[in-house]
């Protein structure tokens, strides 16, 4: 639950990062808003981003992965384009700042992941044995 909410509150930094780099995408409103917005993007990226990245395998192989950030500039019109629909406060204007937004995203969302304390930073310890097991 920690690690949920940790990647959480970095999305929602990231999207505020992201909008107040890029010209195109905005962000008014405070910190419940942003919560919302990232919690949008959240749950756009976990729904639509598997599907359009089987959809769109041959391309991602044949551009050596670089179709992902085409991707990624959808999961943010789509996030933007939600967020409107729902006064959130989350605008973007158009592709190419979702391009440019969702580059942003990605990069703070890596620092992030890096600085915080979770599952995924941790080193694997092959000698140390999961709660309630003994060695035989």
């Amino acid at each position: 639950m920690r690690s949920l909410l940790l990647h959480w509150v970095s999305n929602a930094a990231a999207l505020w990062a992201a909008a107040s780099i890029v010209p195109g995408l905005e962000f008014t409103g405070g910190l419940g808003r942003l919560l919302l917005v990232a919690a949008v993007f959240g749950i756009v990226n976990s729904i639509l981003r598997p599907l359009l990245t089987v959809l769109t395998c041959p391309l991602i192989v044949l551009t050596l992965g670089l179709f992902t950030l085409v991707i990624n500039a959808l999961m943010l019109l789509v996030t933007g384009w939600l967020s409107e629909s729902w006064s959130l406060g989350f605008t973007v204007t158009g592709f190419w700042s979702a391009f440019w937004g969702g580059l942003v995203v990605g990069v703070v969302s890596m620092v992030l992941a890096l600085l915080l304390p979770g599952q995924a930073t941790r080193p694997y310890d092959a000698t140390r044995l999961p709660p309630g097991e003994s060695a035989r």
